[in-house]
């Protein structure tokens, strides 16, 4: 009796492993929608890459090692959309890379006082971001649905759009930094009153920059580790 007991529990403890996924994906996805910041988009980060962790525990569960064809149908569609999502999260920490060095020349501008230089990091500044911008367009984005036969590509898809949503807050956020001239971060390095506070600014910014690359390279690994599970159950 024993033994059957424990056959019916596992397939109890797989659905509730799943739910609580599910729960923790609408909860990152609230929390991002009610506070839009820099910070906020970093915790955002970390916490995606934790919970494609947990995804890959349910992916290796013996119960989602057999799929019937339909669902390995699915599931070859979501290693392609998965295989875009690499690329850009590995593009997305290139340009945070790329960005914190352009704030560091900024500081090191502004304590010089040289002025064409500013202008010219300010002008790089803004066309990565522009070519951030670009990535998303290319990005096939699926929707979700409630309904999907194989509920662990459900919650692939959802981490996938959560991934997509957070790197095009963040860099819409960095954005504007110099949306609005009068209040921007960089439109006060031309005000030599305001320097002491751009400079503040812009030390914070480089932290910012710090942990949204540490971020994205968290996640980078989460996802490239469910690939390598999603790509084992193809191949079994």
């Amino acid at each position: 009796m024993s033994f059957a007991l424990r056959s019916i529990s596992l397939p109890s403890r797989h659905h509730t492993r799943e739910a609580e996924v599910q729960e923790d994906l609408y909860s990152l996805e609230t929390s991002i929608s009610s506070s839009i910041t820099i910070k906020t988009m970093c915790d955002g980060l970390r916490r995606l890459g934790d919970i494609y962790c947990d995804v890959e525990e349910i992916i290796q569960l013996p119960s989602n090692q057999v799929c019937s064809s339909r669902q390995r149908k699915m599931l070859d569609g979501e290693m392609e959309y998965s295989l875009q999502l690499l690329d850009l999260c590995n593009t997305m920490q290139e340009i945070f890379v790329e960005l914190k060095a352009i704030i560091q020349e900024l500081q090191l501008a502004l304590r010089k006082g040289e002025d064409a230089t500013i202008q010219a990091r300010i002008l790089s500044y803004i066309q990565l971001l522009k070519k951030a911008g670009k990535h998303f367009k290319k990005s096939t984005t699926k929707k979700t649905s409630d309904k999907m036969d194989c509920r662990m590509v459900s919650l692939l898809t959802k981490a996938r759009e959560m991934a997509l949503s957070l790197h095009e807050s963040t860099v819409h956020l960095l954005s504007k930094k110099i949306e609005a001239p009068k209040q921007s971060l960089i439109s006060k390095a031309f005000h030599k009153k305001k320097v002491v506070v751009c400079k503040e600014q812009l030390q914070d910014l480089e932290c910012s920059m710090g942990d949204l690359e540490s971020g994205a390279g968290h996640l980078f690994r989460r996802l490239i580790q469910s690939r390598v599970s999603l790509l084992n159950i193809l191949s079994s």
